[in-house]
């Protein structure tokens, strides 16, 4: 298997491991060295940037920053878990309220033991400052120490092998998995000073460093450097440095904010002073313009009054829209085969119209537009018509950097935080700059796709240059082409979605992509004890080369660059040990500087000290199985581009599964076959779930569908991410309560109702007795939807919400998600899908008559074939 090439188009930043992932015949390979050992640089696409230097600090108190001046306290990213409820579409009524039964499961906090933080069994002793070096986390605060179930930061494990040939296995892997725009707990303090960090490596002071109270000087924790404070942190005891919030928790803001910076923008305007732009297809056909003007109805009663809104349509030509007309639709018409020039780009931002105007002052006018768009008259096929998309972007963005008028005033403002492209394509860019030919048998087709993928990667970096981002949102039944429009969303900072038609999940997208706070100008820097060796990051970003060496003598921080910062990111960063290590700790420091939409800098600073140990059975017992199948299921994913190489993943998932048994299971007396760990019996079933879910699995057909998925996924938070390997289960119960069982085929019981989230996909099964029954199913029925609403409430892109009955064609969409358990022998499934118990004979005979044979393994006959015994269920 090949080695997983490097990206250019995107941002999946890639530092390929020195150690194969499983023993294959072509393993990955090192992309960077130890960053304090060589002095070759990670091979990354160059990017574009410059380094915000940090001042050091002046100031001899604390000053904790309130809610003023636009920072809310515990958020750096305001409402960004708050985006707007659906459109209005014909649903069932929804109940008061959906009770659980069982919370969803989430991934423990770090445990962080007590004892001391430093890296050596004796500290050494410092004579100046006449003081000894003093730990700083109090012993109380040890065991509360976990930044909690909103932690940015997840490890794959809450321990750390000493020895390296046990910890660098491959097949299990070491990591964590960081996201940076995260809403945190309201309680995280927020410091508007500038941080001390270490003159030596850059890292920041923490909980965790040791400082001399009688000089103030303190000692970095990832490389012992001893730093001044410049008499900040003198202090008569340790209990009074609890008063410094970077010294008492083991995540902290560092915020700047305030009217002597020049871009600064006052909170009233700054949060909707930057416009969304509307990118319309005006090439549709009636049934899908008839969805596509109920969603764009829906959207302008959506968005607040105040943000401003501009309208484009494009098919040979583009079409802006102009909101100084009360009372028709009236728009200034450009060339669509050609990039406008500038002659025509002045006439248009500096003559009369006005083409950003807030809502409060055009909402009529706004749907007076929608209402008067046109179905396509032409009896062209759809993959045929011509559609300048590139063109209609390239006029969207002059439309932002140019003269804004607001109609209520006159007056020009300038955006603040990023402004959102939102591009609604009903087919492939076809027309002008970045297109393509209509046809895949042109003979000069790959070469002309090569063009416009170059192309579209200009266009989205242009943007993000300008703050713009830009999301792409397909809907219909032509090909858009996918390839060629991705790279135009990623480099931007944006996501391109596909959907079936233009109808209600469409309409859902597009409100959330207008709203959802984005924080710009991101970086990730991540520093580790010496020890320990980042191999591998997957995420939306890109090496950031900047050069500190004359502010830190030794800074060897891995640097990331991210488009936008958003709540629906992460990142997956794989490491080894590069040693033994004999140190009874070690530390990891993550640093996330972005400016938030009201633009004010945040320094997120993340700390994490974890125990190490030589038993391999305490951490085995410390493993977050969770969170280690999404770093596993991210590495995969990265090397599966087509759908050829997501076949070689399954095998590989296959030597995976055997590897961990061999390695840490046990041998069956007297037989070749190994017990896989009981320490890790989830992941082996989560492994299960990605070899069978659309991410590897047969389930998508369409390579189109395949791409928007897997980069949907190597970008998506922890939560989503989860969802989309391993599907959650629900079954509806009488009085409207839920019970979460395993995703078994087993829950598809006649009389029951199940929910079944599948991150992209949330169904709703109705069984054939209770469909036949038509007041508990209209009742069962609003109850599962409204549950589908909620799980799916603060997600981007929103999920489809299909429901059927059993025994419908549609039904194999929910079926071929369930592990197929119905095969196993009946202690194997009452073990482990307990809630068959509750059921009587007659009703078990008649789950298992319901069934069909088919050809797939259920999860104990997988293992059993792979020559592993199934681990007992946790």
């Amino acid at each position: 298997m090949a080695n997983p090439p490097q990206t250019s188009l995107g941002y999946s930043v890639t530092i390929g491991p020195s150690n194969p992932d499983i023993s294959s015949p072509q393993p990955e390979k090192s992309l960077i060295p130890p960053p304090p050992m060589s002095s070759t640089p990670p091979r990354f696409p160059p990017p574009k940037l410059q380094q915000d230097h940090m001042t050091s600090p002046s100031i001899k108190t604390p000053n904790l920053l309130s809610p003023a001046n636009g920072v809310k306290t515990g958020s750096p990213i305001p409402h960004l878990s708050t985006p707007p409820g659906p459109p209005v579409f014909t649903s069932p009524v929804r109940p008061a309220a959906v009770p659980f039964r069982t919370s969803p499961a989430t991934p423990q906090p770090v445990a962080l033991s007590s004892g001391s933080s430093f890296p050596t069994s004796s500290p050494p002793h410092f004579s100046n400052g006449s003081a000894e070096l003093q730990h700083q986390v109090p012993h109380a605060a040890e065991e509360t120490m976990p930044v909690g179930e909103s932690s940015c930061v997840l490890f794959s494990a809450h321990k750390v092998l000493k020895k390296k040939k046990q910890a660098n296995v491959p097949s299990l892997g070491f990591g964590a998995l960081v996201s940076p725009g995260k809403e945190v707990s309201p309680s995280l303090q927020i410091i508007q000073r500038d941080p001390h960090r270490c003159h030596n490596c850059g890292a920041f002071a923490n909980i965790y460093c040791k400082i001399l109270l009688g000089s103030g000087q303190w000692q970095c924790v990832i490389c012992r450097n001893l730093n001044g404070s410049e008499g900040e942190y003198v202090a008569p005891s340790k209990e009074e440095l609890r008063n410094f919030p970077e010294l008492s928790s083991p995540m902290v803001d560092y915020v700047q904010t305030g009217n002597n910076r020049s871009s600064y923008v006052p909170v009233s305007d700054s949060r909707m002073s930057a416009p969304i732009i509307l990118v319309i297809d005006e090439c549709l056909d009636e049934p899908h313009l008839q969805h596509l003007q109920s969603s764009l109805h829906a959207f302008v009663e959506s968005i607040p009054p105040t943000a401003r809104i501009g309208i484009i349509l494009y098919g040979r030509t583009v079409s802006v829209y102009d909101f100084s007309e009360d009372s028709i639709a009236s728009s200034d018409v450009l060339a669509g085969d050609k990039l406008p020039t500038e002659d025509s780009l002045k006439a248009l931002l500096y003559g009369t119209g006005v083409y950003l105007s807030p809502m409060h002052a055009s909402k009529q006018v706004a749907h007076d537009i929608f209402s008067s768009l046109r179905p396509y008259k032409l009896n062209i096929t759809e993959a045929s018509r011509d559609r300048c998309l590139g063109t209609a972007v390239e006029v969207a963005l002059a439309i932002i950097q140019g003269p804004s008028a607001e109609m209520s005033r006159g007056v020009v403002k300038r955006p603040g935080g990023n402004s959102r492209i939102i591009v609604c394509a009903g087919g492939p860019n076809t027309y002008g700059p970045g297109s393509v030919p209509h046809s895949f048998s042109h003979p000069n087709y790959l070469h002309m796709e090569k063009m416009a993928l170059k192309w579209m990667e200009l266009l989205g970096r242009k943007a993000h240059q300008h703050n713009a981002v830009i999301d792409v949102l397909c809907a219909g039944n032509c090909p858009v082409r996918v390839p060629v429009l991705q790279p135009l969303a990623k480099a931007s900072g944006g996501v391109l979605v596909l959907h079936d038609d233009f109808g209600e999940a469409f309409g859902v997208n597009l409100q959330r992509a207008s709203t959802r706070a984005a924080g710009s100008h991101g970086f990730l820097e991540i520093r580790c004890s010496d020890d320990i060796l980042v191999t591998q990051i997957v995420g939306p970003g890109e090496e950031a080369h900047i050069d500190t060496h004359e502010t830190f003598k030794n800074d060897a921080a891995l640097s990331i660059q991210m488009p936008s910062v958003e709540e629906t990111q992460s990142f997956a960063v794989s490491m080894e040990n590069k040693r033994d290590i004999e140190s009874n700790h070690v530390f990891f420091q993550f640093a996330i500087r972005y400016s938030n939409v009201y633009q004010a800098d945040i320094s997120r600073v993340v700390t994490v000290r974890l125990p190490t140990v030589d038993s391999v059975s305490a951490y085995l017992s410390s493993f977050q199985d969770e969170v280690a199948a999404v770093l596993i299921a991210k590495r995969t994913l990265l090397r599966a581009k087509i759908f050829s190489e997501a076949i070689d993943m399954r095998t590989m998932i296959d030597e995976r599964v055997k590897d961990i048994a061999l390695k840490f299971g046990s041998q069956v007396p007297k037989s070749k076959l190994y017990r896989f760990p009981k320490e890790l019996s989830a992941l082996s079933e989560l492994l299960f779930h990605l070899r069978r879910s659309p991410l590897l699995g047969n389930i998508i057909g369409h390579d189109d569908e395949r791409s928007v998925l897997r980069n949907l996924f190597l970008n998506a938070s922890f939560d989503l991410s989860l969802r989309m390997v391993a599907p959650r289960c629900l079954m509806y119960r009488e009085g409207g309560t839920f019970e979460e069982l395993p995703a078994y085929d087993l829950a598809m019981q006649s009389d029951k109702a199940v929910v079944l989230d599948h991150g992209t996909d949330v169904f709703i099964w109705l069984g054939a007795e209770l469909a036949a029954d038509e007041g508990r199913s209209a009742a069962a029925l609003a109850a599962c939807r409204t549950l589908a609403e909620e799980l799916s409430e603060f997600r981007f892109p929103a999920p489809r919400i299909l429901a059927f009955k059993e025994g419908s064609s549609q039904a194999r969409y929910f079926v071929t998600r369930l592990i197929p358990a119905h095969k196993d022998p009946p202690y194997e499934q009452e073990a482990r899908f307990p809630q068959l118990r509750s059921l009587t004979p007659e009703e078990r005979i008649k789950l298992k008559s319901s069934f069909l044979f088919f050809d797939d393994p259920s999860f104990c006959e997988w293992m059993r074939s792979l020559k592993v015994v199934p681990p007992e269920p946790s």
